[in-house]
């Protein structure tokens, strides 16, 4: 298996006070022969986290993009700031964002081409809701999400977190995850090519310390979106030390 990568996904929470006491818990205990990690802490901490990142294994990503370089929109920030402070990763398109801020597919395409035209790596998320998931559409909506979500000659990460999931306490069953895997794996060789073949498939939805040993073991998961456990610096640790380094 080639090296995983682990995200953590902090979301909107923490002080930038919380936020370095997370780090501290992090920086110096993760060794050099890991997984790939990253983590996004809000856009407020970014500086700071930077900062203690310097001279770590770990990388910095960001929550969110917007898909202009600059401009009149207030309140949003640009994927060149981002860059500017030492972000590498941006995620785009959780459900959250999808979900309470109506991100089209078309919106997420446009904040992926701005993130890699600014040399960051995008994280874009997929999932289905429990009503899809129900009805088996789920394989259509996977299908249309990445057809509308990835730009052409996408290299960057896909995550795949079914809605009905996150936050939710549960993951899916190992053997939802292997056959959603493997779908996505051929739905990104139908689209792309042989470039589908590099794209990295992380699995979030509540990704936990206890679950993460089977769930990274499934083939085509190349690692872990990880939200609340990454709030918790031995658990985010545990998440890494069961992923695959090699």
């Amino acid at each position: 298996m080639s090296r995983q990568m682990i995200v953590g996904n902090w979301k909107m929470n923490g002080t930038c006070q919380a936020a370095q006491a997370l780090v501290a818990g992090l920086v110096g205990r993760l060794p050099q022969d890991s997984a790939e990690v990253v983590i996004c802490p809000p856009f407020t901490q970014l500086a700071s986290v930077a900062d203690q990142l310097v001279g770590s294994f770990i990388g910095l990503g960001a929550q969110d993009c917007h898909q202009a370089a600059s401009g009149a929109y207030t309140g949003d920030i640009s994927a060149p700031m981002l860059a500017d402070l030492g972000v590498s990763h941006v995620i785009l398109g959780h459900s959250e964002r999808r979900q309470g801020h109506a991100e089209l597919d078309e919106t997420v395409r446009e904040k992926a081409v701005a993130a890699i035209h600014a040399g960051l790596t995008p994280i874009i998320c997929v999932g289905e809701t429990a009503e899809q998931r129900d009805a088996n559409q789920h394989e259509d909506v996977l299908g249309w999400q990445i057809e509308g979500s990835l730009p052409a000659g996408f290299s960057g990460v896909l995550a795949y977190e079914p809605i009905w999931a996150i936050g939710a306490g549960r993951a899916a069953t190992e053997e939802q995850i292997a056959q959603t895997m493997a779908f996505l794996r051929a739905e990104l060789l139908r689209q792309f090519g042989e470039a589908g073949k590099a794209v990295k498939i992380l699995y979030g939805g509540s990704v936990n310390a206890g679950n993460a040993p089977s769930i990274l073991s499934i083939p085509e998961v190349a690692g872990a979106l990880v939200g609340g456990a990454s709030l918790d610096a031995d658990a985010f640790l545990s998440i890494v030390g069961a992923a695959s380094a090699s």
